[in-house]
């Protein structure tokens, strides 16, 4: 990673690695209902953790949690009974950004960049943060894998699948392992060597949610 951290771009961003749980009503967006962020900085030659986040989040009453949801992610509706609700949570995390500039950093981010676009009035930092997409970064460095989803990564590179997959948690910490793998990988096939050349191969823009009518606003209070 050495070329990347003499870029003083790089060196000079704070990278939060950003997952979601969530449900998926029917006819309907997902709803969030767990997210964990773990922020690294570069020092020297590696990307080290300064902070983290993680929290449940109360979906709407008229979302409920199926019996595959417990299955896959081991969240009950028990759990989230007490949680705070996304737009609190996400605000309480947005709190938090005091430091930029940021890269959010996800698997296949256009689904975190959703996500957030949707509570952008809670997390405005989140919500104009700029995305980098390991699933985008994998695909430069590690051509014709079979499977570009996380697990597949995951066997690609030796790391143990967590316990908790599919929590937020432990999905950030592989998600994680696996960024820094892949700029090590980027770097000593000189695919880049600058956070704009970064960006130009796996960066996203935030998701912009269209305005919505007066009318449809006034549908959506409550």
């Amino acid at each position: 990673m050495d070329a990347l951290v003499n870029d003083p771009r790089f060196a000079a961003t704070t990278f939060l690695v950003v997952d979601f749980e969530g449900l998926t009503p029917a006819g309907r967006p997902a709803e969030p209902i767990e997210v964990a962020a773990l922020a690294l900085r570069p020092a020297g030659d590696r990307l080290v953790e300064v902070s983290r986040f993680e929290e449940l989040m109360r979906p709407p009453a008229d979302v409920p949690v199926t019996a595959r949801d417990v299955q896959l992610k081991g969240i009950t509706q028990q759990m989230l009974s007490t949680a705070r609700p996304a737009a609190e949570v996400l605000a309480r995390l947005d709190a938090r950004l005091t430091m930029p500039p940021y890269r959010l950093v996800a698997h296949h981010a256009s689904t975190e960049a959703g996500v957030i676009g949707r509570q952008a009035e809670h997390c405005p930092v989140l919500a104009a943060t700029p995305l980098l997409d390991t699933l985008r970064l994998a695909k430069a460095v590690v051509p014709r894998l079979g499977s570009y989803g996380l697990d597949g990564l995951l066997g690609y590179y030796g790391i143990p699948k967590p316990a908790g997959r599919h929590r937020a948690m432990p999905d950030v910490e592989v998600t994680a392992q696996v960024l820094v793998r892949l700029l090590d990988d980027g770097c000593a096939g000189r695919r880049w060597s600058t956070l704009l050349e970064l960006d130009a191969v796996a960066g996203l823009q935030p998701s912009r949610r269209p305005h919505a009518a007066p009318e449809a606003e006034q549908r959506a209070l409550f």
